[in-house]
């Protein structure tokens, strides 16, 4: 499975950013996808998932603001990140699980500043 992560970049706070990842590959066999990120000097944390059956699941830091959503007829998972904050900075990772076996995309810069 390859992944390609787009979008990011430097937002105002309060702002919005949408992320975009594709997948390319064994895609079937993919169980679920979602969106990691990790601030300098802190550890890779878990922002939201979905399911091939579309269920999802959110950090409690993002709930309200961001959406996941996964198209499969495109093979690609977005992540609508709203109301943005200072501590949303951080580098997001596009993630695909088959299985126990972890993909991962290139990781692409979120700047929450003004």
């Amino acid at each position: 499975v390859q992944l390609q992560a787009y979008g990011g970049g430097l937002v105002q706070p309060g702002g919005s950013l949408r992320l975009s990842c594709a997948a390319s590959g064994s895609i079937s066999s993919i169980n679920l996808m979602g969106w990691y990120r990790q601030a300098p000097g802190k550890q890779r944390e878990v922002v939201a998932r979905i399911s091939s059956g579309g269920s999802t699941n959110y950090a409690d830091f993002v709930k309200g603001r961001f959406t996941i959503s996964r198209d499969n007829a495109k093979n690609t998972v977005n992540l609508q990140m709203n109301s943005l904050k200072p501590e949303d900075t951080a580098v997001y990772y596009c993630n695909a699980r088959i299985a126990t076996t972890h993909f991962w995309g290139q990781g692409t810069q979120v700047t929450v500043s003004s």
